[in-house]
């Protein structure tokens, strides 16, 4: 798969895959425009909710919503993440507590197992940058 970030003016980005999908990047702040680090903890939450939605939809309902949030620990003016914390909100008021437990389990097991974002940044792989030189 092609994934691709295009310069579309200052300090504005486009990101793009082949599936036609974008999605605006800029500095933190930028209007309109999701900052590097914010899209680092979008897909560590989507990832999760991706992950979890089979079990959540399985035991509370094919129709059910949740939501994922986000957080990250950041020391000021460092330029890394110290940690990122995703929360989940589902209406859990269906389930008795055992059940609500037994979901929680099995959630937190198929994330550490299947989710890619969370299994990479726990494992802190490399990253290499090639720039034209000629």
């Amino acid at each position: 798969m092609t994934l691709e970030v295009q310069r579309e003016g200052e300090h504005q980005f486009v990101g793009r895959n082949e599936r036609g999908a974008e999605v605006r990047i800029g500095r933190t702040g930028a209007e309109g425009a999701f900052s590097p680090s914010e899209l680092l903890q979008i897909a560590t939450a989507g990832c999760s909710a991706v992950t979890a939605e089979n079990l959540i939809t399985r035991r509370i309902g094919e129709d059910s919503k949740f939501r994922v949030g986000v957080t990250a620990d950041r020391r000021e003016g460092a330029s890394e993440l110290d940690g990122v914390h995703v929360t989940f909100d589902v209406d859990v008021s269906s389930l008795d507590a055992q059940q609500r437990e037994d979901l929680a389990t099995a959630v937190d097991r198929a994330i550490d197992r299947l989710c890619t974002v969370s299994r990479t940044l726990k494992k802190a792989i490399p990253v290499t940058e090639s720039f034209p030189t000629a």
